[in-house]
């Protein structure tokens, strides 16, 4: 008798402990890595602000971010990448997710807007004044259209303006906007067409000579993001293109030069 109660009594604690573990695990918060498809020029706000200010907020949560052309991620997208949201510079590429039934359409938002800038570099003796002016350089950094979208938008620009085929002859095209800002800065390339948020992340090393004239491009250059369907963390995801829409998030894509849209 003895000996069963004794057994009783070890089985009586064991499934206490067992109930004691399953109660810890379900208060543990769940730790969660989410990826974000974002086009290059929006890298360094994620990267240096807006990650950090997520992460108070959830900081069970890492953020990983893959930055390129919006073409390029739209690409990528379609090749398989798990990615969690895309962030576009165009609304080109998210209506081609879209459609193709990648995009998660109730989260989209249209939320940022850019400019279409003329730079130089800091220590540049051209005397360019006007958008126009770009056809004065003898080398031009651009965005390759087939997949860039500030390429696409300097293409318009200088299609409507009647000077894209003479600016075609002198140009060398990036495979996206950070290797066009570069190519100016370093000097590569005399002038260079870019967004204007690019041109303020290098003040001491570019300039901007001017905007592209509004009645050269039919739209606004409009950055929309949105989650992808096929997210393994769609809660999370949802959290974080939420977060991009607060007044805090806003100051910060102001602080590099966007405007919200």
């Amino acid at each position: 008798m003895k000996k069963i109660l004794a057994y009783l009594l070890m089985f009586s604690m064991a499934a206490s402990l067992v109930g004691c573990s399953s109660s810890n695990n379900e208060e543990e918060v769940e730790e969660e890595t989410i990826c974000i498809a974002a086009a290059a020029s929006l890298e360094n706000a994620f990267e240096e602000e807006l990650i950090a200010m997520f992460n108070e907020e959830y900081p069970n949560v890492t953020v990983e971010g893959t930055y390129d052309s919006s073409g390029k991620l739209q690409e990528q997208i379609e090749g398989g990448l798990e990615a969690d949201v895309f962030f576009s510079a165009a609304t080109k590429q998210m209506d081609a997710l879209t459609d193709e039934d990648y995009i998660d359409s109730d989260t989209r938002v249209d939320l940022l807007e850019n400019k279409v800038v003329l730079i130089v570099s800091t220590n540049s003796s051209l005397d360019l004044k006007k958008f126009e002016d770009i056809t004065k350089a003898g080398s031009i950094a651009l965005g390759d259209p087939a997949s860039v979208p500030a390429g696409q938008y300097a293409q318009e620009a200088l299609t409507n303006l009647n000077l894209w085929d003479e600016v075609n002859t002198k140009a060398s095209f990036g495979t996206n906007v950070t290797e066009v800002l570069n190519q100016v800065a370093e000097g590569s390339a005399e002038a260079g067409v870019v967004y204007a948020t690019d041109a303020a992340s290098m003040p001491d090393k570019v300039k901007i000579i001017a905007e592209a004239p509004a009645d050269s491009l039919a739209t606004p250059v409009v950055y929309p993001v949105a989650t992808l369907k096929n997210s393994k963390h769609s809660k999370t995801a949802k959290a974080f293109v939420e977060f991009l829409q607060s007044d805090k998030a806003i100051e910060v894509f102001e602080k590099y030069g966007f405007s919200k849209n």
